[in-house]
């Protein structure tokens, strides 16, 4: 099981739950006060253009080490993928559950993250190049999107399909007893358009070829003999770690 971190953000708003009484003079007074300030911050032509409680937004910042875990960087990934990076748009964006459901479900970029609960994982990607890297991912169960939509018995497979055409499987089993996640952050940052923004698998114990980017659908299937890309280019199906 992986270890999830659960966030609860609540605003809080103070003395909301009780009226507050101001006398006539300390009401007086604080207007006077007021006035005095005004005339200062304009004298020394200080503008506030914006509410106080409005949020600013800041570039986000990649994290380097995790509970004492020192994680590879973002940057340190070879491009390899069959079309190079894809830049698809959070606004248009759909993906759709389907195949051996009760119920088909497509769902928005909000969707996915709004609607399930998110967990953090630490994984390290093995490619078959030869290289690895290890990485805080975040995303949502792919078990939970499928749960949701219903799974026919009938079920064994799950194939995924990216924006790019690539495509690859992994058993139902495998997918929900080791609650694979499908990452839309790394090391805090949101995915980038060459590590598969908005959505990558991470196929734990399983080679790099088996880690699709750029998803766009995923399918319940019965087909065992199912190859995606590269399997059906000789690669095994398997892609257990050596």
């Amino acid at each position: 099981m992986c270890k999830t971190h659960i966030y609860d953000v609540r605003h809080i708003s103070i003395g909301a739950d009780r009226p507050v009484h101001i006398r006539k003079p300390l009401l007086l007074g604080v207007l006077l006060l007021s006035v005095v300030t005004l005339s200062a911050l304009v004298g020394a032509r200080i503008w506030i253009d914006k509410p106080r409680n409005e949020t600013g937004i800041l570039d986000s910042a990649e994290i380097a080490e995790y509970e004492g875990q020192m994680l590879s960087s973002i940057e340190d990934f070879r491009e390899n993928s069959i079309k190079g990076p894809q830049a698809l748009n959070e606004e248009e964006y759909r993906l759709t559950v389907t195949g051996l459901v009760n119920n088909t479900r497509v769902y928005t970029y909000d969707d996915v993250l709004d609607g399930h609960q998110r967990y953090e994982k630490v994984v390290t990607i093995h490619c078959i190049e030869g290289w690895e890297v290890t990485i805080l991912w975040e995303g949502v169960l792919v078990k939970d999107l499928i749960e949701e939509a219903g799974i026919d018995p009938a079920a064994k497979v799950v194939k995924f399909f990216a924006y790019d055409g690539y495509s690859t499987s992994l058993p139902l089993e495998y997918i929900v007893d080791n609650d694979i996640l499908m990452a839309h952050k790394m090391n805090g940052v949101v995915l980038p358009p060459e590590r598969g923004f908005p959505f990558q698998l991470v196929a734990e114990s399983k080679l790099g070829y088996k880690w699709i980017k750029w998803i766009t659908e995923i399918e319940l299937s019965d087909d065992a003999n199912y190859r995606g890309y590269w399997e059906s280019r000789g690669f095994s199906n398997d892609a257990d770690l050596p």
